[in-house]
């Protein structure tokens, strides 16, 4: 299993500029490999394996690329046709793309050194840091907030420099599946042990066994953020005053991604160590940002990114994430099936046959359940969730927020 820890880094002002000045040969090589690759035939268009074999011939004929350290000269390459990789597959899918773009120095903020070229020593700084050492860079402290496990590998290293001006080192680690904690076996599984989740509107999630967890309220966040963006507007473009009010706009939105990142990472936490089986919609996240309506509160619900969370720390606490079919989780009854249309305004459920009602949420997460444990192949358990959380007629629900879930969910690490 892959996944990685980031750092807030704090580098000299020295280190800095030989940081930035990485970065900037970096860009011109990522540059030049593009420029190689659009300017080969159409029938002989070079692979990566082909622009490694010529990173030795251009630190000759340039000399500033021999200031790279070979892995990372080859990571950079790597960059490249990744991101080549990434285009093909959307023009595949069908979307209108162009072709990679030539990068700006304001686009080109990172640098990874695979393998090789860096070193971490967890003993030099005090007990919140360590030093990480980049070849032909120079050592750089960061605040070490969490230790990189023992039994892990260090794949790569990656040093970042945001649009605030921060820095960033992050360590890609790669574990083995044998030292990761086994997951309940499946027929283990039941209503009691496993959560459906409807991720809504009216609050931030909706559980199957009853709790809803409330929006992360980023007012005062988005009431700053048009503040400092209406000064920017008043600067002269490019100016030094326009710089340094660019940093604050920077500095908030980066403020306001934290903070929805964190809440995700409490609620995630929660979730996987209180279940042995989460259950999530399959969102189109992308065509819901494109459509009608409260597009703002879906971009800060960052639901793809909330179920790249669970996925991944599915497998470190050992727990079962399962994506279903989203249609007509909201409009079927979770008790007997039937289908009944519900505008957006319309927060309740009421079916027309049986005569269920509750909340339209708690429907919905009810229905997700009930697939992921037809996705797993499992019959449905005779004491169903609609039996079992709430009874005809009940829109009572628990309300939390994602504070309230740290302290009573056990997500201290």
């Amino acid at each position: 299993m892959e996944y990685s820890h980031r750092y807030q880094a704090y580098p000299t002002d020295e280190v800095a500029e030989r940081l930035e000045h990485h970065l900037d040969v970096h860009r011109q090589l990522y540059n030049h490999v593009r420029w190689d690759y659009e300017n080969s035939p159409a029938d002989d268009k070079p692979s990566e394996y082909d622009q490694n074999n010529n990173l030795p011939e251009w630190k000759q004929r340039w000399p500033l690329f021999s200031e790279l350290h070979s892995k990372a000269a080859q990571a950079t390459v790597a960059r490249f046709h990744h991101n080549l990789t990434v285009l093909r597959d959307l023009k595949e899918k069908g979307y209108d793309v162009g072709r990679l773009k030539w990068q700006a120095p304001t686009d080109y903020r990172s640098v990874t050194y695979n393998q090789s070229g860096f070193d971490l020593d967890e003993k030099r700084g005090h007990d919140t840091d360590a030093y990480v050492r980049f070849s032909k860079i120079g050592w750089v402290k960061i605040r070490y907030s969490r230790p990189i496990p023992d039994h892990v590998t260090v794949k790569e290293v990656t040093v970042k420099k945001e649009r605030t001006g921060e820095w960033f080192v992050s360590f890609g680690l790669e574990t083995d599946d044998a030292d990761l904690p086994e997951k309940p076996d499946v027929d283990s599984l039941d209503a009691s042990n496993s959560v459906g989740i409807d991720l809504g509107i009216h609050n931030y999630i909706h559980t199957s066994d009853g709790t809803t967890v409330a929006w992360l309220d980023l007012e005062d966040e988005y009431e700053r953020l048009r503040r400092e963006q209406r000064n920017l507007s008043r600067k002269e473009h490019g100016s030094n005053n326009w710089e340094n009010q660019r940093k604050q706009v920077a500095t908030v939105k980066r403020r306001i991604r934290r903070k929805v990142l964190d809440y995700q990472h409490k609620i995630t936490t929660w979730l996987v160590r209180e279940y042995d089986a989460v259950f999530v919609e399959d969102l189109n996240v992308q065509s819901m940002l494109q459509g009608d309506g409260n597009a703002r509160n879906k971009q800060d619900a960052a639901w793809r990114q909330f179920i790249t969370l669970l996925e991944y720390k599915a497998d470190l606490y050992g727990c079962h994430v399962v994506q279903v079919e989203p249609a007509g989780t909201t409009k079927e009854c979770a008790r007997c099936g039937v289908a009944t249309a519900k505008p957006i305004w319309v927060r309740d459920h009421s079916c027309p046959a049986c005569g269920f009602e509750t909340d339209r949420d708690a429907n919905a997460a009810m229905n997700v359940l009930q697939r992921g444990f037809e996705e797993l192949g499992l019959g449905w358990p005779e004491s169903t969730p609609v039996e079992t959380v709430t009874a005809t007629g009940t829109t009572q629900f628990e309300s939390v927020s994602a504070s309230h879930v740290v302290e009573t969910g056990s997500l201290s690490s």
